[in-house]
């Protein structure tokens, strides 16, 4: 089947969509106005690493409308809650006049952590996408399923990997950068 906007459907993984020669995987359930909020994330992220935080960023969005965005401010704020998800939801709920965000979604970079993932499911938000998986903390799909555990009050939709490639990139890079930045400062100080 086809799409008008040149998004092809394969079963198996959901939308395949064909820019110059490359194929970008857009999973099943993710919609073009997902993957705008995505790249949004994205700017985020980036912004966020250039400040030398982790690069992370999150949007929780409305229908086509965002509701609030925000990236890592842990080391700006010394606030060891300032992930991405946790400040983006605490300006959806003022933007939003409650905490009950039943109606929106949230983008976000990065698999989130069991803490950020226990805020989303109190916060009661309805679709979570997140970009690449974290082998190390992920508490969505990779070491634990939050947000879909039947023993809390509530579940979410989950799309995992949607521009995984390039969110997992953006993490490398900053690591591979930080790396690269203390064993020059070592090699300086020898």
């Amino acid at each position: 089947m086809k799409h008008r906007d040149g998004l092809r459907l394969d079963a198996s993984v959901g939308w395949r969509l064909r820019v110059r020669r490359r194929i970008l995987l857009i999973p099943r359930g993710a919609s073009v106005e997902d993957q705008r909020m995505m790249r949004r994330a994205m700017d985020l992220a980036r912004a966020a690493g250039a400040r030398g935080e982790v690069p992370v960023g999150a949007v929780i969005y409305r229908g086509g409308s965002i509701l609030a965005e925000a990236s890592n401010d842990r080391e700006a704020s010394g606030d060891p809650t300032g992930h991405a998800e946790v400040v983006a939801l605490r300006l959806a709920a003022i933007a939003n006049g409650g905490w009950r965000l039943n109606d929106c979604s949230m983008a976000v970079t990065l698999e989130p952590c069991p803490m950020c993932a226990g805020a989303l499911v109190n916060a009661r938000i309805s679709r979570l996408l997140y970009g690449a998986r974290d082998p190390k903390a992920g508490a969505v799909d990779t070491l634990y399923d939050l947000c879909r555990d039947p023993r809390l009050n509530h579940r979410i939709e989950v799309i995992g990997g949607l521009m995984g490639t390039q969110c997992g990139s953006l993490l490398t890079n900053f690591f591979r950068a930080r790396r690269l930045a203390k064993r020059a400062i070592r090699s300086a100080d020898s």
